[in-house]
């Protein structure tokens, strides 16, 4: 395989996937979509017998999706029980722009063939983990684009469960299945079963896809947020939410103004049981400010930074002091130069497989020669990595809240001093410390 420098810097600016705010969202007979506060239950007819359509009820009715006319927002606080009513907003995925140049009794990853790979499950011994729990029983949502439902080492996909909450939806007809490529490769880091090539963190998780994205253009956030909602709604032991929005959102901005909703539906969710796994970003900044930033100003949300296979920070992850909860491996160096292969180690994994190598869509081309799988960086990468390891405590602690099973991740981290870090927070996931610790607190050891 050669990937050449000018390949890699192609790329560099567009590593794994960042949400970017690109305007108001409409629906699909060209009203404007809103997000709406309610207090009190009759606020839904209420709304209905103003004119506006209701899209959705989340968190148990508080929060509202609203279409209607443009420039509405103050009509909609006229109602009553309705505290505020802002625009939702459309977000897009920044694609990875990076042009390669390619020339039994047995635990899950004995027989899968491309496992040497995976220095990512190997850093965090989660094969070794596997000993004591793979997510049998346990339940993940993946809200992203969809997943390949036909790839091979994604046969723990429940179909039926699956759902496509989205707007202006392109390709109904594909409903959970994958309008892309993101959450078929962040699925794979969760639960792939390792049939064939490659093992997730709980390979005998079940994964329900829950597509928020149209094959082209952007998702709204009432979408994102009903993903969110379903997956409390049946239960999910662990809600992954790659989709971290770059930069600081300043008062008065579209999102912030959307702060408290947000809030509202993470909180939700987590009362009901479910972790929410969220991405830190890949803009290689701080996340300290007066500011919003999702998912990290969202406590009910759990954030995660992304690692190298040396244990560092990778050079585009946010970080920040009481922002980040936890890291995990999301791939690439600490610096581009290490990266590529310019400075480091003599046993340094060589770049495009020092990312994430994950399961890919069947029909897509794999820049690294694997058809079905492929290597991808970000803090997209390392949010899943934390989702797969709640489903292994969910299992060995199946009435454990989501609180209880984020403290029992950090518990088993490394790297850090208690959970300050700016970071990697609680420090680096280690899915056999994590295991273990409670195993031997269950007698079970």
């Amino acid at each position: 395989m050669n990937f050449g420098r000018r390949t890699f810097i192609k790329g560099a600016a567009g590593i794994g996937v960042t949400a970017t705010i690109t305007g108001t969202a409409s629906a699909a007979a060209g009203d404007a979509q809103y997000i709406v506060r309610a207090t009190g239950n009759g606020t839904r007819d209420a709304v209905v017998d103003a004119g506006f359509s209701v899209r959705h009820e989340l968190a148990e009715g508080s929060v509202l999706v609203v279409t209607g006319p443009a420039d509405a927002s103050a009509d909609l606080e006229s109602i009553g029980g309705v505290s505020a009513a802002n625009p939702d907003v459309t977000v897009e995925l920044d694609q990875p722009d990076v042009d390669a140049e390619v020339e039994s009794d047995d635990l899950p990853s004995d027989d899968a063939a491309f496992t040497d790979l995976q220095w990512d499950k190997q850093t965090t011994d989660v094969f070794e983990a596997h000993e004591y729990a793979t997510g049998e029983g346990t339940r993940v949502a993946i809200v992203d684009t969809g997943i390949d439902l036909n790839h091979p080492d994604l046969g723990n996909v429940n179909e039926d469960l699956g759902r496509a909450f989205v707007t202006n939806d392109d390709v109904p007809e594909i409903g959970p299945d994958d309008s892309g490529y993101h959450g078929t490769h962040v699925a794979g880091t969760v639960g792939a079963t390792g049939e064939v090539g490659f093992v997730g963190t709980a390979p005998d998780t079940e994964l329900i896809p829950v597509r928020v994205f149209p094959a082209e253009g952007g998702a709204t956030f009432g979408d994102i947020l009903a993903g969110i909602d379903y997956a409390a709604e049946i239960g999910a032991d662990a809600a992954n939410f790659s989709l971290g929005i770059p930069g600081v959102q300043e008062p008065g901005s579209a999102l912030n103004k959307l702060k408290a909703e947000v809030q509202t539906v993470f909180q939700s969710a987590v009362r009901r049981g479910t972790v929410i796994t969220g991405s830190a970003g890949n803009d290689s900044g701080s996340l300290q400010g007066s500011g919003f930033t999702l998912p990290n100003s969202v406590p009910a949300a759990f954030t995660v930074s992304a690692t190298s296979p040396a244990d560092t920070l990778s050079f585009y992850s946010n970080f920040g002091t009481s922002d980040i909860d936890i890291a995990a491996p999301g791939g690439y160096y600490e610096t581009v130069e290490r990266t590529l292969g310019v400075t480091g180690e003599p046993d340094d994994i060589p770049f495009p497989l020092n990312a994430v190598v994950s399961t890919w869509p069947t029909d897509l081309k794999s820049e690294i020669g694997l058809p079905g799988y492929d290597a991808i960086a970000g803090t997209s990468m390392a949010a899943p990595q934390v989702a797969g390891l709640a489903a292994l405590v969910r299992e060995l602690e199946p009435n454990a809240n989501a609180s209880r099973i984020e403290q029992a991740i950090q518990k088993g981290a490394e790297g850090a001093n208690g959970k300050s870090s700016s970071e990697f927070g609680a420090g680096i996931i280690n899915a056999l410390n994590t295991v273990e610790r409670l195993a031997t607190k269950n007698g079970k050891k």
